[in-house]
């Protein structure tokens, strides 16, 4: 399974998710079927960081889609133009990308003290601006680097780690078990990644951006 169709199926299972919270309330089904879609958007996240050419222009990309997704993203949740106390999940893949960063310097032996001041203040920072997912979120994306692979070994951690973050601590902000549980079958769906790209052009690449956005927009406004 290439990137092209890791995107299309998380967008796709997003899209369920946000149809049940606006349009399609009296199908809690979808709901369940949109908890597999950050755990493939979280390590498509660092699949982005380990291939990209230049980490301050990706993260320059995803700090531009944040910044455009907010207004969408607090219509779509609250309602209103401005929420101060829910942001959007592309600040969570940012603050869990520069953990990443602060980790390798860690492993490598390069600026230890203040890359652990880095984590812990990227930690803090989602859970006091209350992004999406919060400091679990973070997480996510760490367990997916740290626990990168495709041996037993790795994707038993890969499970371990999915299974504490969704079972543990996102249980105790908010999310329902029942539903947020689901995350870890998301799993299967990353072992079938291939590690190519697939379809790839400028014109896909934008509408991978934009879609995030655009789609919380429209359901906006269709569901005020």
């Amino acid at each position: 399974m290439s990137s092209f169709v890791l995107h299309i199926l998380a967008m796709l299972l997003m899209l369920c998710d946000h149809l049940q919270l606006t349009l399609l309330p009296e199908l809690p089904v979808l709901r369940c079927i949109g908890r597999l879609a950050f755990p493939l958007f979280a390590f498509m996240a660092v699949e982005g960081y380990l291939h990209t050419r230049s980490l301050k222009k990706y993260l320059l990309r995803l700090l531009m889609l944040a910044v455009i997704s907010e207004i969408p993203f607090d219509l779509l949740v609250s309602g209103s133009v401005f929420d101060p106390m829910h942001q959007n999940v592309i600040w969570t893949i940012i603050l869990g990308l520069c953990c990443i960063r602060a980790f390798e310097n860690i492993a490598a032996g390069r600026k230890m003290m203040p890359s652990a001041v880095v984590i812990i203040a990227a930690l803090g920072a989602a859970i006091l601006a209350r992004v999406d997912y919060s400091s679990a979120g973070v997480l996510t994306l760490l367990a997916f680097y740290a626990f990168r692979g495709n041996t037993l070994w790795c994707r038993l951690l890969q499970l371990l780690s999915l299974a504490f973050i969704n079972l543990v601590l996102l249980g105790g902000i908010g999310f329902s078990y029942p539903y947020q549980a689901l995350a870890v079958l998301s799993l299967p769906i990353i072992w079938l990644y291939n590690g190519s790209q697939g379809l790839h052009n400028g014109v896909i690449k934008t509408a991978n951006y934009l879609f995030y956005p655009a789609h919380m927009l429209i359901l906006a406004l269709f569901s005020a």
